[in-house]
């Protein structure tokens, strides 16, 4: 008896990219974690709307009070390049 069309599944070695395990997964998979780290992962929390500005985590209503000469207080005094 002779197969003719052998189902062919071509795996990969994969470091999970969580704990470091090796495990298997299927050839061109998008998989980055083991089975137990996918797990654990879905139970985290997910933002659901991405921020379409991003801001630094600072006060940013700072009111600056310069007046249009003074810039020795920022420069210093001035010197040699």
């Amino acid at each position: 008896m002779k197969i003719e069309d052998p189902e062919v599944i071509q795996l990969e070695l994969k470091y999970c990219e969580r704990c470091g395990a090796l495990w298997l997964r299927l050839r061109g998979a998008q998989q980055v974690y083991c089975a137990p780290c996918d797990l654990e992962m879905l139970d985290l929390f997910c933002p659901r709307q991405v921020s379409s500005r991003p801001r630094l985590p600072a006060n940013h209503k700072i009111e600056v009070k310069a007046q249009p000469g003074d810039l020795s207080a920022i420069c210093g005094k001035g010197g040699t390049a």
